[in-house]
């Protein structure tokens, strides 16, 4: 029979592990990633509130610019109104100006005309020698 050569294995090496040493690192490890897990929920925790904060902020925000855009419209509506008001007053005192110089010019107008029928009359009583005329 033929020999067969047999494959030789390697031996594998073999770790020490000393008793005292791989535990605390298994305990480490662990309260590790219990320390991880505990830092990610309270990130977790204050990003909900942040977000909770950004979003109560936000809906403030936005509340507050509908109310100055409210304010502007309001003050735009016055501020129409106030001209429009200004206008009218305008006008009414150039009508009452112009009233005015009318009534001025009606007053001189009458005036003139009492002068003119006093002298007539004035005149008229010394053709007939009557009573003098006295308004």
């Amino acid at each position: 029979m033929k020999k067969v050569a047999k494959k030789v294995k390697p031996k594998a090496k073999k770790v020490v592990k000393a008793k005292g040493v791989a535990k605390p690192k298994k305990d480490e490890v662990a309260g590790l990633k219990q320390q991880m897990a505990k830092v990610r929920r309270e990130s977790n925790a204050k990003i909900k509130a942040l977000k909770s904060k950004t979003k109560e902020i936000s809906e403030e925000l936005a509340k507050k610019e509908e109310e100055l855009q409210a304010s502007k419209r309001l003050v735009d509506l016055k501020e129409t109104e106030l001209n429009r008001l200004k206008n009218e007053m305008e006008y009414k005192n150039k009508q009452l100006a112009s009233k005015d110089m009318e009534m001025e010019s009606y007053k001189k107008t009458a005036q003139e005309k009492i002068f003119q029928l006093e002298a007539k009359a004035k005149e008229l009583e010394g053709k007939v020698g009557g009573t003098p005329f006295m308004p």
